[in-house]
C-alpha cells in the first residue's frame, strides 16, 4: 500500500469513526449514514487514493468539472456512485442527468422544468434533494423556506424522485437551529433523507438527523486554489 494511500485510509477511518460516534448518541449507527467526499477542485491524482482505501461515493459542485474527470476514472473503478452538491444552471440539466446519480440542489421550479424535461428526454429518473436556503442568505442558492413546500409537491406532480432536503447553514454562528429545521421541514413534508454536515460541522448535523453528510477538507486537506 503505498503512502498516499495509507492516508487516504487514515483519514476516512478517522472520519468513519467521528461519524459513528455522533450516530451513537441518536441510536444509529455510523453505517447508517453515507459519506459523500466532496472531489471539487481535486485532481484525478489525488482522489484515487481515497478509491483505492474504500470510499465509494463522491460529490462534484461544477457538471463540466465533473465531466472532465469522472467518466475515466468510473472506468477504472466501477460502482463510484456520483452526486452533484453545488449549483446547478438550468441549461445543465441534460449533463447533470446523464452523469450523476444523485442531485442535491433542486432549488427552483425553472431548474425542475428542466431536470423533468431531461428526465423524460433520457429514460432516467435521477433522485434529488430539495436545497433550501435555512438561512435566507441572498448569495446563496436555496429554495425560500416558504416556497419549499410548493417545490416538493411540483417535482411529486413532475414525477421527479425526491429522497430528502439539502442545506448549507450560514458560515457564521451554530449551525444546530438550521440543521434542526430542515430535519422538521423534512418530518413535515415526509422525506425520509437529510443533506447537511460538511467538514466542520458533520457531527452536529449527525446528531440532529443527517442522513447524508458532504465532506471535502476533512479527506482531501486545504483545496487547491480555483
Amino acid at each position: 500500500m503505498t503512502t498516499a494511500i495509507t492516508e487516504a485510509a487514515g483519514r476516512l477511518a478517522a472520519i468513519s469513526s467521528a461519524m459513528d460516534r455522533a450516530a451513537r448518541l441518536t441510536g444509529r449507527k455510523g453505517g447508517d449514514i453515507s459519506l459523500i467526499a466532496v472531489s471539487k477542485m481535486q485532481e484525478a491524482e489525488a482522489i484515487r487514493p481515497l478509491i483505492e482505501a474504500g470510499q465509494r461515493v463522491f460529490g462534484e459542485n461544477r457538471v463540466q468539472e465533473a465531466q472532465a474527470k469522472w467518466p475515466a476514472l468510473r472506468g477504472e473503478y466501477p460502482g463510484i456512485a456520483l452526486h452533484l452538491v453545488g449549483q446547478l444552471q438550468s441549461n445543465k440539466a441534460a449533463e447533470a442527468v446523464a452523469l450523476f446519480d444523485a442531485i442535491h440542489s433542486l432549488d427552483r421550479p425553472s431548474l425542475l422544468a428542466a431536470l423533468a424535461k431531461a428526465m423524460d428526454a433520457a429514460g432516467r429518473r435521477v433522485p434529488c434533494y430539495i436545497q433550501v436556503n435555512i438561512g435566507a442568505e441572498e448569495q446563496k442558492g436555496g429554495c425560500a423556506i416558504a416556497d419549499t413546500p410548493a417545490l416538493i409537491a411540483a417535482a411529486r406532480q413532475a414525477d421527479i424522485p425526491l429522497l430528502g432536503l439539502m442545506c448549507v447553514p450560514p458560515a457564521q454562528g451554530e449551525p444546530a437551529p438550521y440543521f434542526a429545521l430542515l430535519a422538521r421541514m423534512a418530518r413535515e413534508e415526509g422525506l425520509e433523507r437529510l443533506s447537511m454536515g460538511m467538514s466542520g460541522d458533520f457531527e452536529t448535523a449527525i446528531m440532529l438527523g443527517a442522513t447524508d453528510i458532504r465532506v471535502g477538507t476533512a479527506l482531501f486537506g486545504e483545496r487547491p486554489a480555483a
